[in-house]
């Protein structure tokens, strides 16, 4: 594996402008076209397949993958070579994550040069485009759980109704609030009550699978959102949930239970249409005590 690390200092010797100043015309025409696609887009995705594109005439690779801590991001039609090379990309000692190219042959001497040259350009873009990511990720989050909020539910809902009907799956909403949530903030005090919420979103993160979404609206109502969800995927998912909260023993201290409301999409649903049937299933589950999910 071999790291790139960018170090820049008040002097160091080291100038982005000066890989302009090579004599080689190719290097020239290299970096140019490079930060002309690079320079125009904050996203991760588009901004790997953008230098894909231009890396791609100087280096034979069959596909690229940038992976940092909390993000991966793989070029279109991506496949796997005999081998992979990888390389950490940071700056300043702080590590933006590894780049790994698939490979059908070893490098060259030149080549790699010529990828240690791409790679400097690469750099700052990347960089402006995690730090993007991450504001918009904060944005869509709510601060006290760290799930996703309604903005972003609203995002992600669209997407899975699009999914679904594209590749005719199934998809499920579950709608969740707390009984009696304003009878334990009145009593023990507003940090107790968001020690609640923090233990029931817990409670629900062991209960969903790695392809579920999770958000919170504020206050005490949450949803959980289950693509390519199977006939008993509701039910399955509503006794975890019973499970994972009896569990917890702060909601057991403080004698917490919960409605659930579910229901899957329905053709001709609209985004508002799906959630208000699955927040009606709530609401006659507290108002008719209906059974412990209501299902419509």
């Amino acid at each position: 594996m071999q790291t790139l690390n960018l170090l820049e200092q008040q002097f160091s010797n080291f100038n982005a402008f000066r890989l302009f100043e090579s004599n080689h015309l190719e290097s020239n025409q290299r970096g140019l076209a490079l930060l002309e696609q690079l320079q125009t887009t904050l996203d991760l995705n588009e901004l790997l397949n953008k230098y894909a594109m231009v890396a791609s005439k100087y280096i034979e690779f069959t596909g690229l993958t940038f992976k940092a801590e909390s993000v991966e991001a793989t070029i279109r039609g991506s496949r796997q070579g005999k081998i992979k090379r990888q390389f950490n990309l940071s700056i300043n000692g702080q590590q933006l994550g590894r780049l790994t190219y698939s490979l059908n042959a070893p490098i060259s001497g030149s080549t790699e040069k010529v990828m240690n040259e791409l790679h400097r350009y690469l750099l700052h873009p990347l960089n402006n485009a995690l730090t993007y990511r991450t504001a918009l990720m904060l944005a869509m989050q709510d601060s006290l759980t760290g799930l996703g909020n309604r903005r972003y539910f609203d995002e992600q809902l669209k997407r899975a109704m699009h999914q679904a009907n594209r590749s005719n799956n199934k998809v499920g909403l579950i709608v969740a609030d707390l009984n009696k949530f304003k009878v334990i903030n009145d009593t023990f005090g507003h940090a107790v009550g968001d020690k609640v919420l923090i233990h029931f979103a817990d409670a629900l993160r062991v209960s969903v699978r790695d392809s579920d979404s999770l958000f919170r609206f504020g206050g005490d109502e949450f949803v959980v959102l289950i693509e390519c969800a199977g006939d008993e995927s509701l039910e399955v998912i509503y006794h975890r949930i019973h499970e994972a909260v009896a569990a917890d023993g702060y909601l057991e201290k403080y004698q917490v239970s919960c409605c659930l409301g579910a229901t899957f999409m329905k053709c001709g649903d609209t985004e508002k249409s799906f959630f208000e049937r699955a927040d009606q299933a709530l609401y006659r589950k507290k108002t008719n005590a209906a059974p412990l999910l209501s299902l419509v």
